[in-house]
């Protein structure tokens, strides 16, 4: 009698493996045809049929850049760096550019300011250009109003 029952256990194990085998190749089989169908653009493709035309190179937003004077920041005397040489633009739209070269006497007393209180250990840091030129855009953006600077490019930073 177990002999019996050992000879059902081994042939239910037997069956139940087939619908598996059988599921898990249904499955890769499907997921493949749609992968291909996908990749290939029979299905999800975002032209269907017309004739494709090329775009042009997108217009250039309204921009305009307003230079900031150079700055020359003296470090201290305990580095071994004497001065700070810092030269900027400002990205901001055309109708904002009159508004923010009106106000650029207040623009270079906050960067001025800034960059005096950073301790020279920070301006060493080659990396650190990106955190200084984050935080001087803030102040710059607080000083103009929200919305008028974009953005701040660094265009002359050196250490001498």
């Amino acid at each position: 009698m177990a002999d019996a029952a050992a000879d059902q256990v081994e042939t239910g194990k037997k069956r139940s493996l087939m619908p598996l085998i059988g599921g898990v190749v249904l499955a890769l089989a499907l997921g493949g045809g749609g992968f291909y169908a996908t990749w290939s653009g029979l299905i999800l493709s975002k032209g269907h049929g017309g004739p494709t035309v090329e775009a042009g190179p997108v217009p250039l937003p309204d921009i305009a850049f307003v230079p900031i004077d150079p700055i020359v920041i003296s470090l201290g005397r305990d580095s071994t760096l004497s001065h700070l040489r810092f030269t900027a633009q400002l990205e901001v739209a055309k109708a904002n550019a009159a508004d923010v070269a009106l106000l650029m006497p207040r623009i270079i007393d906050v960067i001025n300011g800034y960059l005096r209180a950073v301790a020279v250990s920070r301006l060493e840091n080659p990396g650190a250009l990106v955190e200084l030129r984050a935080q001087m855009l803030r102040r710059i953006q607080m000083v103009t109003g929200e919305g008028r600077v974009r953005d701040l490019l660094v265009t002359e930073f050196v250490l001498n």
